[in-house]
């Protein structure tokens, strides 16, 4: 007969999901404000599930005035007491925010070896002023970034779409996400929070289901 120490509770798999913001002065205003609520509501949200295989973890990169991780990769329900919100100013250094992404994917201590596929969402409201198209190219070739679930968000006309549409997989039919008001920023990040909910509650929360915000009618 099993004895009741002998039972042990398997640990939740981390789901981490990954946001690479733009923070430009190009974002100063309504863009940022309307982006932090957003991420916020999203970490809410996400702090509600409760299912016992998959454990969302978030963690934010910035890239404006500086390149970095404004909130390291940890268990939502940290990251949500830990949360400041971004300010807008400097340039927009897409492509050492890739770099930074890339080597965060490879990394072990950042990522363990027991983690689902992550989910990446980039966002921006202009054109990168620093060389991007290598440490695009270097991230898509690195097989947890070609294996993760990846969306991108252009605010406003000015967003280069050419860049983000690189960035997402255009081959499984994802596109662009196009926010030229603010409740269109709260639909993509309404739609990514169902898009890794789901992924919790489903028996396999590798398993990636290509979709569109378009296709679903959020509430603004």
């Amino acid at each position: 007969m099993t004895k009741p120490e002998e039972f042990t509770v398997s640990e939740a798999r981390p789901l981490p999901v990954i946001l690479l913001l733009d923070s430009s002065g190009s974002m100063e205003g309504d863009k940022i404000s309307i982006l932090n609520a957003a991420v916020r509501e999203m970490l809410q949200s996400f702090a509600g599930e409760d299912d016992i295989s998959a454990s969302i973890h978030v963690g934010v990169i910035q890239f404006g005035r500086t390149v970095g991780w404004h909130q390291p990769l940890l268990p939502v329900e940290e990251v949500i007491d830990e949360w400041n919100d971004l300010e807008a100013s400097g340039k927009t250094p897409l492509g050492q925010a890739l770099t930074l992404l890339q080597e965060s994917l490879d990394d072990r201590s950042v990522i363990s070896s027991r983690a689902y596929r992550p989910t990446i969402v980039l966002v921006s409201d202009g054109k990168p002023t620093d060389d991007w198209g290598g440490p695009m190219a270097e991230l898509l070739a690195s097989p947890r970034a070609s294996k993760a679930a990846r969306f991108a968000m252009g605010i406003g006309a000015d967003a280069d779409s050419v860049v983000l549409s690189q960035f997402i997989d255009t081959a499984s039919g994802s596109r662009v996400f196009e926010a030229h008001e603010a409740g269109r920023i709260q639909k993509f990040f309404r739609f990514v929070t169902m898009s890794v909910t789901t992924r919790t509650r489903s028996g396999n929360p590798n398993e990636i289901v290509p979709a569109n915000p378009d296709d679903y009618d959020f509430e603004y």
